[in-house]
């Protein structure tokens, strides 16, 4: 059964009358960003706006978490929306009146904080979502759980975080909603567009390190020891034939990145030891293992032939987003009517990572793209994701907001 006419009309008329109120909100949160685990006052924010809605609003949650519950006048069931609030580690150099200038030690350095991902936007987005599905509680079927989450970007280091702990604490339960939904901001695609598609999404994300133990010796005498700069060249090619030679390259892609070398402290000393510092990716949870183990492998065997050592440490980070395919199927249209003609695609899959992948293990869940270049943008030439100069067109934002909000919407009349 399809929502009332009546009631899409009034989610379109009141996204787009709260404009003014979605962008000042996230001109705030950008002015004001915070870092994961952090979000003291984006949290309090967030929890003041929903206790002047009237919902059931609990604080707290994974350290800054809000979670808050909206009841329609009708039956039904339970779909949850969710939203990440924290920002990152970089200097914003974007010339903006509402810019960050905020700074905070970080690893022990000192570094600037900026929503360099988007997740002011998304935050914003869902404030105002909250209060457009408000003011029409007394039409709408079942309940929406809104989920504010800290700490998307990972939890500071001997700190848990993000939506793995928020469902530790039991954010999908009490009510237990039957399918969960978020969108991510993105540059490069065109303002106003809508990206989807269905299975994985984004990649799965684990952290790599290598140190290769030698023996120090002098630079010009190399044979009287063992030189594990060599040898940590070796191993970074040798890698490089996992995903190349090793792996069916027409399953899913995959890439392994070493993106940090440490090691030595002058020109004439063969140092002891080098790390090195990287990140997996991949599209599937058994190609992931597989090539976890490829990794070890490669790295130990190509190190012990050159008489030195290595260890390999894999850090388990993000699973692979995989939106479920039938739901995708369900709500497609639903996209599509909000976009408008010619504005929805089927995204590429995105070798970034999303911790949106951990509520998808639990409940199916549909993760999609909002599009914030504008097309007087020279193609090719947006900032990215989490560079310093990443700018957003404010002016889809409304657009984000009815997305969700009839996806909530469509879900709860439907089933």
């Amino acid at each position: 059964m399809a929502p009332p006419t009546a009631l899409r009309q009034t989610i379109d008329t009141r996204s787009l009358a709260l404009t003014e109120r979605l962008i000042a909100w996230r001109r705030d949160l950008h002015h004001h960003p915070e870092l994961s685990n952090r979000e003291f006052r984006t949290s309090a924010l967030v929890a003041q706006h929903l206790e002047s809605l009237g919902l059931d609003v609990q604080t707290g949650i994974a350290h800054t978490g809000v979670v808050a519950v909206l009841k329609g006048a009708l039956p039904g069931p339970v779909v949850a929306l969710r939203a990440d609030m924290d920002a990152l580690p970089v200097t914003e150099t974007v010339d903006l009146p509402f810019a960050s200038a905020a700074t905070c030690e970080y690893e022990g350095q000192t570094v600037g904080v900026m929503h360099a991902c988007g997740h002011d936007c998304h935050t914003a987005i869902l404030m105002t979502v909250a209060q457009v599905l408000s003011e029409c509680r007394d039409q709408l079927k079942g309940s929406i759980k809104f989920i504010f989450q800290p700490a998307e970007e990972g939890a500071p280091r001997g700190e848990e975080g993000g939506a793995l702990l928020m469902i530790k604490e039991g954010v999908l339960k009490n009510p237990a909603p039957e399918a969960i939904f978020g969108l991510h901001v993105i540059a490069g695609m065109e303002s106003g567009k809508i990206g989807y598609r269905p299975g994985p999404t984004m990649a799965s994300s684990d952290t790599l390190r290598i140190t290769i133990a030698g023996r120090q010796t002098h630079g010009a005498m190399p044979w009287l020891g063992v030189d594990p700069i060599v040898v940590a060249s070796q191993v970074i090619l040798g890698l490089q034939t996992i995903h190349s030679r090793q792996v069916d390259v027409t399953h899913e892609p995959s890439l392994i990145t070493v993106a940090c070398i440490r090691g030595g402290v002058r020109d004439n000393i063969i140092p002891e030891q080098v790390e090195l510092l990287g990140t997996i990716r991949t599209f599937d949870e058994a190609m992931r293992a597989d090539i976890a183990e490829r990794v070890v492998r490669t790295a130990e065997k190509i190190a012990e032939s050159a008489g030195a050592k290595a260890h390999v440490r894999i850090e388990a980070g993000y699973a692979v987003t995989v939106n479920h395919p039938e739901l995708t199927e369900f709500m497609a249209p639903t996209l599509e009517r909000v976009a408008g003609p010619g504005n929805t695609l089927i995204a590429p899959k995105l070798t970034g990572s999303e911790d949106f992948s951990k509520y998808q293990e639990k409940i199916p869940g549909l993760f999609f793209f909002l599009g914030i270049t504008p097309t007087s943008t020279p193609r090719g030439m947006a900032a990215p994701n989490h560079s310093p100069r990443f700018e957003v067109d404010e002016s889809v934002l409304p657009l984000g907001v009815r997305a969700l909000a009839h996806l909530a919407v469509d879900y709860l009349f439907s089933h």
